[in-house]
């Protein structure tokens, strides 16, 4: 009798096996088929968005050049050479062309270029803090070029280093930059200095031809390992993400114990259907006191997922696994993916409300590229 129930035991943990690993594989499958998202609609919206961009009337500035934007051109920047290699096009699109020209054109012009804001116009500090924060995008926009041309330009070295010399040397920032700070988070509020210098990090130590590792270049990246390190306790979840994904190549930025808590964190905050919400991630009070929706989007889902994938993270890892499948089941119709401000409503149709989802989709993007 008991080796018949021993048996049936036997059996029975057999069965829970074979389905575990049966669902595991099904699961498994179903984020790795990377073939059910539209790279092409993304392409065309992403493109067509940065068109719109160029000839808005509020992104013109000095000499003919385009205002660099957190939320429409940095993204865009980031993700569409992915896309130009996905879709196996024969070079940059005539979007792509414009922004980079823009861009080159004031770093060759650095000295005579105007800021974007300033002192006079939109209150005191604001043209520091306008010169630092374009500096480093800057920085950021042309080494993403670099690195997926994996050949560092000369202009983009110029680039760096107009942000180098901006880099604060003293004081409670030092290490990072002065930020265009206008209290609209994520990405011009109290803590968006932190993520600008991650984001720079993450430029540096993915641009091409070993340019980390030239001495000069690992003293500014020392200062601004030590003020991630110092200041990553006190930063918003999302901020943090940021880190992980510079800690890719830079395992001293994040030791075990606070990788495994954000890792924790993320699986607490993760929603039931697999993504994650901005408003979550950066908790701030709205501007117009209106309660900021708690649902899944695109940003936050995709900043999560690229950070977990280029910090190595286990393709198999369940929280990991339900937001590459969120990500290719809410793709919408015109290629983009959702988000919508932490700020406050924006009103349908107006120009401001496709800001978000603009980030969204190439952060989307660049979660669900096959070759990081």
């Amino acid at each position: 009798m008991k080796s018949r129930v021993a048996a049936g035991y036997v059996l029975l943990i057999a069965v829970v096996c074979v389905l575990a690993s049966w669902q595991a594989r099904v699961v498994v499958g179903a984020a790795s088929a990377n073939n059910n998202w539209d790279r092409k609609a993304a392409a065309r919206y992403l493109d067509d968005r940065e068109i719109w961009w160029q000839s808005w009337p509020r992104a013109q500035k000095d000499h003919g050049t385009v205002c660099i934007s957190c939320h429409t051109q940095v993204p865009y920047a980031l993700a569409r050479p992915l896309l130009v290699r996905e879709l196996g096009e024969a070079g940059m699109s005539p979007a792509q062309t414009a922004m980079m020209a823009s861009v080159e054109k004031r770093v060759n012009g650095w000295a005579d270029m105007a800021t974007f804001y300033n002192d006079a116009k939109s209150g005191p500090g604001k043209t520091v803090e306008s010169r630092a924060t374009e500096a480093v995008l800057n920085a950021v926009i042309l080494a993403s070029f670099d690195t997926a041309d994996d050949k560092l330009r000369p202009i983009t070295r110029k680039a760096f280093d107009e942000a180098w010399a901006l880099q604060e040397t003293s004081g409670k920032i030092a290490g990072a930059w002065k930020w265009q700070n206008f209290h609209l988070g994520p990405w011009e509020g109290d803590e968006s200095e932190y993520q600008g210098a991650a984001l720079l990090m993450v430029a540096a130590l993915n641009a091409p031809q070993g340019y980390a590792k030239e001495p000069e270049v690992k003293q500014h990246l020392a200062a601004l390992q030590q003020y991630l390190r110092q200041g990553y306790a006190s930063q918003p979840v999302l901020n943090q993400l940021y880190v992980l994904w510079a800690s890719a190549r830079d395992r001293y930025l994040l030791s075990s114990n606070p990788r495994k808590m954000l890792l924790s964190k993320l699986q607490e905050l993760q929603l039931p259907d697999g993504g994650w919400a901005t408003a979550a991630m950066d908790a701030h009070e709205r501007v117009d006191h209106s309660p900021a929706p708690q649902t899944s989007d695109g940003y936050a889902t995709g900043v999560a997922v690229l950070a977990m994938e280029q910090a190595g993270v286990s393709l198999q890892d369940a929280s990991l696994l339900r937001g590459r499948i969120w990500l290719q089941q809410h793709q919408a119709a015109g290629g983009t993916w959702s988000a919508s401000s932490i700020n406050k409503v924006r009103e349908p149709g107006s120009d401001a409300e496709p800001f978000m989802r603009d980030a969204a989709t190439a952060y989307a993007v660049m979660a669900l590229d096959e070759k990081k």
